[in-house]
């Protein structure tokens, strides 16, 4: 018994000596986060600016493709065997040159069928207009001819003579069908493609259809065709000034101007289609170029305006510094806008003449006190 008794008050006083030290350590914690709540915070000193409104200029890079002002690929309208391939892959060719003749037995027979109807209803029209003449004229006696011989005269004149140019327009029809054997170009260029030799089996449908006869491009003018992001694409006017490079001639610039907008954005990309026109006489750029192209992207009214580095990102958000009239320090949420050469458009609860810090980063705390300033000046371009 007397054991348990000791042992008992051991351990009473373990508990207490704990006790003891625990209640210590909680009053020097509070007294430190005391200390810690009243000490002040301040920033020694800071570079500011004053914000500006001015008109930005980004300039942005898309890359691009060169096509072919006219590009057409040219398919048979007839069945038809080749007879002659007049032009070859690379041969520079005028509007309406003679490419190939081809021949088609089955035409040339329908041909002289339709010439031979025309003409033995061109000799029944004159038969039945010549009747209708005489009859008309005996008719003027009177009690001669009566009034239904007459009309049945005129009514065979009128069919004789529609049968005559229903031929008459058989034949125009098998007349241009024979002009489709001569393949002739559509407009001045190069053949970039040829599928046929002579003998081949040619026409609209079934064996021999698959390919075109020749492809032809036009390559004295070019295509630039670029891609403008959704977020960009609203402020491109047509008629400015681009400049690009091709990958294939590293130093050498070019430029063109913008012709066409595509004036809607694309389903799949989300973009809008751009297009200028380069003339290319020396034929030095080629249809399938890739292009880096340099698009000026003007803002459409002038903005606040500041340099880069007094825009902030952080995990909570874009914001700038500003310094309050009292020199308290205020985080203000903004958003960007275009950048170009170190300066950046921003969209926020801010106005021309507010100091912001020009410098931003996150070890200038949120309500510290500014105790020493200095203003810095800065240009818009």
């Amino acid at each position: 018994m007397m054991y348990k008794y000791k042992a008992l008050i051991s351990f009473s006083t373990k508990i207490s000596v704990l006790m003891g030290i625990t209640l210590l350590l909680i009053w020097g914690c509070g007294g430190s986060e005391k200390e810690i709540k009243t000490s002040p915070v301040s920033t020694p000193k800071l570079d500011l600016i004053e914000i500006k409104k001015g008109l930005m200029n980004q300039e942005i890079l898309l890359p691009g493709e060169l096509i072919s002002y006219e590009k057409v690929e040219i398919y048979a309208k007839e069945n038809s065997f080749v007879k002659k391939v007049l032009v070859d892959i690379g041969s520079e060719v005028k509007k309406g040159q003679l490419l190939a003749e081809l021949e088609a037995p089955e035409l040339l027979a329908e041909l002289n069928s339709a010439k031979a109807k025309m003409k033995a209803q061109e000799a029944i029209s004159i038969s039945s207009r010549f009747t209708y003449n005489k009859i008309l004229e005996t008719s003027r006696t009177p009690g001669t001819i009566s009034p239904n011989d007459l009309q049945e005269a005129l009514a065979k004149k009128n069919s004789d003579s529609a049968q005559y140019l229903s031929a008459k327009s058989t034949l125009k029809s098998i007349t241009d069908r024979l002009s489709y054997l001569e393949i002739r170009a559509p407009f001045d260029g190069i053949i970039s493609s040829r599928n046929i030799n002579p003998g081949a089996y040619v026409g609209p449908s079934g064996k021999g259809s698959d390919s075109p006869l020749f492809g032809l491009e036009e390559q004295k003018k070019l295509r630039l065709v670029i891609s403008v992001p959704e977020d960009n694409a609203v402020n491109i006017r047509k008629g400015g000034l681009v400049h690009f490079e091709i990958r294939s001639l590293p130093g050498k610039v070019f430029s063109a101007q913008l012709k066409r907008l595509g004036g809607s954005l694309s389903n799949s990309l989300h973009s809008e289609r751009l297009e200028m026109d380069i003339d290319n006489p020396s034929k030095i750029l080629l249809p399938g170029m890739t292009a880096m192209v340099k698009l000026s992207n003007p803002s459409p009214d002038s903005s606040l305006v500041v340099p880069s580095s007094s825009v902030m990102e952080t995990s909570h958000g874009i914001f700038v510094i500003l310094c309050s009239s009292d020199n308290k320090i205020q985080y203000v949420p903004v958003k960007r806008g275009n950048e170009n050469k170190g300066l950046v458009e921003i969209f926020g609860p801010l106005k021309p003449g507010d100091h912001i810090a020009k410098m931003a980063n996150e070890e200038i705390r949120q309500g510290s006190t500014i105790k020493n300033s200095n203003l810095v000046p800065y240009s818009i371009p």
